[in-house]
């Protein structure tokens, strides 16, 4: 498991679709994670601790787990298959550990309200995480543990590689993370 924070959230001006962009804790690389526009607003309305006058559906969520006395230890985005992320939630309920499934957006929109660490399984990072300053061939990619990864897998993982190196990173101030 490899620790991230939410490094921003993105609109594509191809097709307007967001993207949550993890970024790895202590080094350069990104995974970007495509999610729907409710969700995208979710996670930047807790970033940017923007005051909404009811709870919104993670906020929710929150409450009843914990009203449960549970608590939301970390989330895990665990699996890639067929460019489908998956994600679990675990959950610290009276001293047992549980596990729920989710997609990533919920996971990330409920770590985010509850301070919880967020994480991604290795063999995920390593086969969608991009580092946004380096144009790599295939060749170097297996240079950095991407040798099990199929040739047809780095092709239909283009579209992010192509996004997150389209994006001007550097221009973001600190503190503004990029959130809009």
């Amino acid at each position: 498991m490899i620790e991230m924070t939410v490094d921003s959230i993105r609109v594509s001006l191809v097709n307007y679709q967001r993207v949550v962009i993890l970024k790895q804790k202590d080094a350069d690389r990104l995974l970007p994670i495509w999610i729907g526009s409710n969700e995208a607003d979710a996670i930047a309305i807790r970033l940017q601790n923007v005051a909404v006058a009811r709870p919104l559906t993670h906020d929710l969520l929150k409450s009843a787990i914990e009203q449960l006395g549970g608590k939301v230890q970390h989330i895990l985005v665990n699996d890639l298959s067929d460019d489908v992320f998956y994600a679990r939630i675990v959950l610290d309920v009276n001293g047992r550990q549980e596990e729920v499934d989710s997609r990533p957006s919920d996971a990330i929109a409920l770590a985010v309200r509850c301070d919880a660490k967020i994480y991604v399984a290795a063999s995920v990072l390593e086969r969608a995480g991009v580092t946004p300053e380096a144009d790599k061939e295939p060749d170097e990619h297996a240079a950095e543990g991407l040798s099990q990864t199929k040739d047809d897998e780095i092709k239909k993982l283009a579209a992010f590689r192509d996004f997150i190196n389209t994006l001007d990173l550097d221009s973001l101030g600190p503190g503004e993370g990029g959130k809009s």
